[in-house]
C-alpha cells in the first residue's frame, strides 16, 4: 500500500526555488489543483520579490460540517502554531480562495536544514487547515477529555460537500467514513477493497493497528447524521482511535491518514482498475498470437519466366488439336 505525502511536492518545489535565487527578482503567478479538489495560487511580484502570496481554495463544505470564517474551527491557531512569524494570515483573502498567506522569505531560518523544515510544513498547509478539528479533539484524546462544548456527532469536510463524522468520547474517538464514488466499476473495485481491507487488520502484524469495521448500512454512530450525508454506494468505513494512536509523532500520522483516506481509497482502486486493464489486453495479445499461430499457411506457387505449365486434355480435345 501507498501512503500519500502530506506536503504538496509542486509546492514545496516552487518554495525551494524561490528561496534559492532570492537574488533575481522574478514575477510568479501559478494556479493548480490538487486532489480532493484543493486548489492553490502562487503569486510573486517584481516589486517585492521577498515577498510570497499564497492563496488555497478548500473543498465546498456540505451543510452539517463546522465552518468559521470559511477555514475549520481551529485552522487559525494551527497556522500560527506551525509557522510564527515567517507567515503572516492576510484577512481577508483573495477573492475566491478560504485563505492567503503572505510569507516572508527573508526571515527563514537560516540553519539549512531548519529552513527546509519550515518549507516543508508550509507546503503541508492542506494538512495544517483541513486536519485542524481532527488534530484538536484527538490531543483531548490523549490527555482522556473530550473539547468543551462538542457533545455527539462531529462532522468534518474531506471532499467537495462531503464529510467524514467523529465520535469523541474520553476513552477513544470513533471515525465514519461514508464512501461515495460516481462510477460503478469504482464502487464494484472499491467494495471490495474495503472488505479485504476491514480483513487485513486481523493480520497477526497489524495487532496494535486501530480497529476497522465496514457495512453496507450505517452504523449507529451515524443516528443522529442528516439523511443527505448517509448517502453511500461503497458502504460505511468505521476505525476507533485508542490514546495509544495518537501518542506523541504518531498524532501527526493518524491525523494526516485518517484526513487523506477517501483519496487513499480511491487512489488504490484507480491502481487496480488499470492494473487489470493491463492484464486484460496481455491476454486479449496472447488469444490474438494462438489465434494466428492456428492459421493452416498457404504456400503460393512462385512462377519462374522459364517455368512451363502443363494441362492434361480429354481425348476428344487431343483428336481435335491432331487435326488441326
Amino acid at each position: 500500500m501507498i501512503l500519500l505525502q502530506s506536503h504538496s511536492r509542486f509546492l514545496l518545489q516552487t518554495l525551494l526555488n524561490r528561496v534559492q535565487n532570492l537574488e533575481k527578482a522574478v514575477e510568479l503567478d501559478y494556479h493548480w489543483v490538487e486532489f480532493d479538489d484543493v486548489r492553490y495560487h502562487i503569486l510573486v511580484s517584481m516589486k517585492n520579490p521577498n515577498v510570497l502570496l499564497l492563496s488555497v481554495s478548500l473543498p465546498i463544505p456540505p451543510p452539517e460540517a463546522v465552518f468559521i470564517g470559511g477555514l475549520p474551527f481551529g485552522a487559525i491557531e494551527a497556522l500560527k502554531a506551525a509557522y510564527g512569524v515567517v507567515v503572516q494570515i492576510l484577512d481577508p483573502p483573495r477573492d475566491g480562495f478560504n485563505l492567503t498567506l503572505k510569507l516572508n522569505l527573508g526571515k527563514l531560518p537560516l540553519h539549512e536544514e531548519h529552513r527546509y523544515a519550515l518549507l516543508v510544513k508550509i507546503a503541508s498547509v492542506r494538512e495544517v487547515v483541513l486536519g485542524a478539528p481532527l488534530r484538536v479533539v484527538l490531543k483531548h484524546l490523549s490527555s482522556k477529555t473530550v473539547i468543551p462544548g462538542i457533545d455527539g456527532l462531529l462532522a468534518l469536510v474531506h471532499r467537495s460537500k462531503e464529510s467524514f463524522f467523529l465520535v469523541p468520547q474520553p476513552d477513544k474517538v470513533t471515525v465514519v467514513f461514508p464512501m461515495r464514488f460516481k462510477d460503478s466499476i469504482d464502487i464494484a473495485f472499491a467494495t471490495s477493497f474495503l472488505q479485504e481491507f476491514v480483513e487485513a487488520r486481523h493480520t497477526a502484524g497489524l495487532n496494535n493497528a486501530p480497529p476497522c469495521l465496514w457495512s453496507p448500512n450505517p452504523p449507529l454512530e451515524l443516528k443522529e447524521a442528516p439523511a443527505e450525508a448517509l448517502s453511500a454506494n461503497a458502504g460505511f468505513v468505521s476505525f476507533v482511535i485508542f490514546p495509544r494512536h495518537v501518542e506523541g509523532k504518531k498524532l501527526d500520522r493518524t491525523v494526516w491518514n485518517l484526513s487523506t483516506f477517501h483519496a487513499y481509497v480511491s487512489y488504490h482502486v484507480k491502481c487496480s482498475e488499470g492494473f487489470m486493464h493491463t492484464r486484460m489486453r496481455r491476454r486479449v495479445e496472447s488469444m490474438i498470437q494462438a489465434l494466428d499461430r492456428a492459421k493452416p499457411r498457404v504456400e503460393e506457387k512462385k512462377k519462374s519466366p522459364n517455368s512451363r505449365s502443363f494441362k492434361r486434355l480429354s481425348l476428344k480435345e487431343a483428336r481435335a488439336n491432331s487435326i488441326s
